[in-house]
Parts: C-alpha cells; structure tokens; sequence
C-alpha cells in the first residue's frame, strides 16, 4: 500500500512524503496561477499535489520521482496531465 502525505511549507513549496517499498521526500512548488488554473479556485493546493502524486504514481515508480520539480513540469513528461488532473479533482 503507498501513502502520500503532503505538508505545505509556504503558499507555493510543498513537501510530499511517498511511503511504498521504498519511502521518499519530495519538495514541490505551485505558484498560485497555476493551481488556480488546475482547480479553478474549488480545492486546496495542498489536495491538487496529493492528486498529481497520485496521477504519477500510477505511470511510475515514487522512486523515478524527481526529488524536487515545479507542478507544471509534469505536463513535459505526461502531455495528459492538465486534462487528466482536472477529472480527478471533480
């Protein structure tokens, strides 16, 4: 079973801990335009970086994780994400 926890550390960098097999510490950054594009101001930040580490968890391993990244560099990997990111915050 994997669990992700997200702890916000300012309005725009957030810390996510990834416990699987192996366990790991992410540092993301979301500035506001951009989570408020995502989400359309209805969820918490916090909660679109849970989704989005649940998004890539089921494309890669928590391990292949970039240990730190800005939110939209998701996008360069996985061209679906912004489409497929909004339907699972619905």
């Amino acid at each position: 079973m994997t669990t992700v926890s997200v702890k916000k550390l300012n309005e725009t960098t957030f810390e996510v801990k990834v416990e699987a097999h192996s366990t790991t510490t992410h540092v993301v950054t979301v500035q506001p335009e951009y989570a408020i594009k995502l989400t359309g101001g209805k969820a918490p930040t916090e909660q679109l970086v849970s989704r989005s580490f649940d998004y890539l968890l089921e494309r890669e391993s928590n391990t292949s994780i970039l240990r730190s990244f800005d939110l939209p560099v998701i996008g360069r990997y996985f061209p679906d994400y912004e489409r497929t990111i909004q339907s699972l915050l619905d």
